[in-house]
């Protein structure tokens, strides 16, 4: 992931001077058209067609890397999606990181955007 959002950044500078800040639960990936610190992830596609973000589980020492693959299903055309981000919730939530995708994905009907096992790398740098 390219970026922390404020709120990441905001727990990992509490967890490093011992204030225990409250640690997520769980961990969702979401697809969107954009990202900033401040905000993470923009313009998440509608539930409407068929959209959910997508939960995940990570591996490895150091780098971090999607255990497994994440498929998004879509009911309809969404247009094109340039980003990906993790939040604490599966609707709603902390936006915690965002970057681009390798490649924007164009859905013009019904389909579907996997991103393969161990290619979502998170790595505080």
């Amino acid at each position: 992931m390219t970026a922390l959002t404020d709120y990441a950044k905001n727990l990992l500078a509490r967890s490093l001077t011992g204030r225990q800040p409250a640690l997520p639960t769980g961990i969702w990936v979401a697809l969107g058209t954009g990202g900033t610190d401040a905000a993470g992830l923009t313009g998440e596609p509608s539930a409407a067609a068929g959209y959910a973000r997508q939960p995940v589980s990570f591996t490895g020492s150091g780098t971090q890397r999607n255990a497994a693959a994440l498929r998004f299903n879509f009911t309809a055309a969404i247009g094109t999606l340039t980003h990906v981000g993790l939040f604490d919730a599966v609707s709603g939530g902390n936006a915690l990181a965002w970057a681009a995708l390798g490649s924007p994905a164009t859905l013009g009907a019904a389909g579907s955007v996997t991103i393969p096992a161990e290619s979502l790398t998170v790595l505080a740098d």
